[in-house]
């Protein structure tokens, strides 16, 4: 896959090379701002729980 957008790519080896790294940069842009904020609310890591059970330790 990657070889064929490098092979689609216009330029030579440098503009290519700025291109791929401004899509990468796309990428993670559009990822933090839009993907992850929708998707962090259906995520368990906010689901904690902690139950005492009833019994103290102690001296």
């Amino acid at each position: 896959m990657y070889g064929w957008i490098w092979r689609h790519l216009p330029g030579n080896v440098l503009v290519r090379a700025l291109i791929s790294l401004g899509l990468v940069l796309g990428v993670v842009y559009l990822l933090f701002q839009y993907i992850f904020p929708w998707a962090e609310p259906m995520l368990p890591f906010n689901d904690v729980t902690v139950d005492d059970g009833g019994e103290e330790t102690g001296p």
